[in-house]
């Protein structure tokens, strides 16, 4: 019995290492109306339809649907929904939410995908959906429709109301504005290179340019032949070519104000040759 439980921990410990070092799968892609919505009212995701035509499709044949409005109307008569949704904004994701426009990827998808008649037929098919339309017509006899108007009248969707203040959510907000950690989170997010997209996290990062000056302080011995310069390397994108300096290093700054030794002024004179 000891065995088994020991090898079971084994096994969940190695589980646990393994997961923690995959990479981070992306969110899915809403399938309800409430799910939707609830993407939607989140300031910290709520561009992702404008990011990427992939999620575009879906999310515009969700708000063609007309149970789409009928949720959206009864969320919006729960104070708790606008409670989330102005929380959501004081987050440091919502300044990463927008900041990811500058991100060149996002216009090279839309590029991308203004050039492929499979965007266009899905769009098209979509919005020409028979089945749609009939929704539409019959919309007026959906339940969904005459529970929103009872809400209306229940006396339960005004206490809510009045009891909102109370809410811990509420308080969050109130107390949102003396957290030092709300102004914390914001400076960290817009000085983070990740915040507008994975094209900058190598750009930005000093750790990916190489700094030559480096090299140009080391003495040449007199006695070995100075070697023909190699043919220059070409860049890769969004590295910095060789010679060139990295702004982001205080090391190269300190570098560029030392005195290179000069191999032809060190080097020391030859000795005359001996007379016979």
């Amino acid at each position: 019995m000891k065995l088994k439980a020991l090898t079971a921990a084994l096994l969940i410990s190695a589980t646990s290492v393994a997961f923690a070092d995959a990479p981070a799968v992306a969110k899915p892609v809403p399938q309800t109306p409430e799910a939707w919505l609830a993407r939607m009212t989140d300031m910290t995701q709520n561009m992702s339809a404008y990011k990427d035509p992939k999620v575009f499709v879906p999310w515009l044949n969700a708000v063609t649907e007309p149970g789409f409005y009928t949720t959206m109307g009864n969320n919006m008569m729960d104070p708790g929904n606008w409670l989330n949704f102005v929380n959501s904004m004081t987050q440091p994701g919502a300044y990463s939410n927008v900041a990811q426009f500058a991100d060149p990827n996002v216009y090279m998808k839309w590029l991308a995908a203004s050039m492929d008649p499979n965007f266009y037929t899905a769009v098209l098919t979509q919005l020409s959906d028979p089945g749609k339309l009939m929704r539409w017509a019959m919309s007026p006899m959906d339940p969904k429709v005459m529970s929103m108007a009872m809400n209306g009248i229940n006396p339960n969707t005004y206490m809510k109301w009045m009891t909102s203040p109370m809410d811990p959510r509420a308080m969050q907000l109130m107390m949102a504005p003396v957290n030092p950690n709300l102004y914390m989170g914001w400076m960290g997010a817009s000085m983070n290179p990740g915040t507008y997209g994975d094209m900058w996290k190598g750009f930005m990062n000093p750790a990916t340019y190489v700094t030559p000056l480096t090299t140009l302080a080391a003495p040449v011995a007199a006695a070995v032949p100075v070697a023909a310069p190699a043919a220059p390397v070409a860049a890769t994108p969004w590295t910095m070519p060789a010679g060139s300096v990295n702004f982001f290093d205080p090391n190269a700054w300190t570098q560029m104000f030392q005195i290179p030794a000069i191999p032809g002024l060190t080097a020391p004179a030859a000795a005359p040759a001996a007379q016979k």
